[in-house]
């Protein structure tokens, strides 16, 4: 039997906004693994909450981002620099959208909502990656992403989030062309629904799950743990053959048909 063992490893972790977050399942199961870990919060209105998670993550190191701020990404990459000098684990769980933009009908989108869902949701993801590439360069790291089926397919009241993942995909595999050569691995995971906070943003959002689970061929839904394991899989050595994969953690829901 394989054991995952990340000791020594330096793991960053963005997106954790509460207990029930992906990305602080994620973190759990690395912590356990044994990586030493940073979380990062984005605003004075997450920082008490990820502060109080830090302890249960081996006392992690807790640092401000805002993606959308050139001088927060800036910070966070020269702190790192300075904290461990290099990186073999980044995990993006950032996405935003206005919430009028996620109640309102898509083809209403407003352009300045588009722009913000992308700009938070997609491109953060290439920026904070290129940012950080003199960490991950040279350390056999492993890069990954939380994407959603709306990524390829139309689910009410996604809207323009659908969009976003669209382009976080397509992300993940540009970036695994480009990064592979540097011995930098780059994958996403597909999670089914999952009650978080940013999900319960979503219109309808506990009778999709209800739906998930009638349709889904292991007849339920997946968990924040079950999420966490798989991530922690991908970034392992387990699979350093495996690159520009969408992993898919719903279980079975994506291959059904009508």
């Amino acid at each position: 039997m394989f054991a995952i063992d990340l000791s020594n490893k330096n793991a960053l972790v963005m997106g954790v906004a509460n207990h029930r977050s992906l990305s602080w399942a994620i973190a759990r199961a690395l912590h356990e693994a044994g990586a030493r870990l940073c979380l990062t919060y984005a605003g004075e209105r997450l920082k008490s909450t990820v502060e109080e998670l830090a302890p249960q993550a081996g006392g992690a190191i807790t640092l401000p981002c805002d993606v959308t701020d050139e001088a927060s990404v800036q910070a966070l990459a020269e702190r790192l620099t300075r904290e461990w000098g290099s990186l073999q684990v980044l995990v993006h769980g950032i996405a935003f959208a206005n919430k009028e933009d996620l109640e309102g009908t898509f083809v209403h989108t407003s352009r300045a909502g588009f722009f913000t869902a992308l700009d938070v949701s997609a491109y953060s993801f290439i920026h904070v990656t290129g940012k950080l590439l003199p960490l991950l360069e040279n350390s056999g790291a492993s890069v990954l992403t939380l994407s959603y089926l709306a990524a390829e397919r139309a689910v009410p009241n996604y809207n323009v989030m659908g969009s976003a993942k669209a382009v976080l995909e397509q992300s993940v595999r540009q970036l695994a062309y480009e990064l592979g050569p540097k011995n930098i691995r780059v994958n996403a995971i597909s999670a089914g629904p999952v009650s978080t906070l940013a999900a319960r943003g979503i219109t309808g959002f506990l009778g999709m799950q209800k739906h998930h689970a009638e349709k889904a061929p292991l007849k339920r839904n997946v968990t924040t743990e079950e999420v966490g394991t798989a991530a922690l899989f991908l970034l392992s050595e387990l699979v350093s053959g495996i690159t520009g994969e969408i992993l898919y953690v719903d279980a079975g829901y994506h291959m059904m048909g009508a």
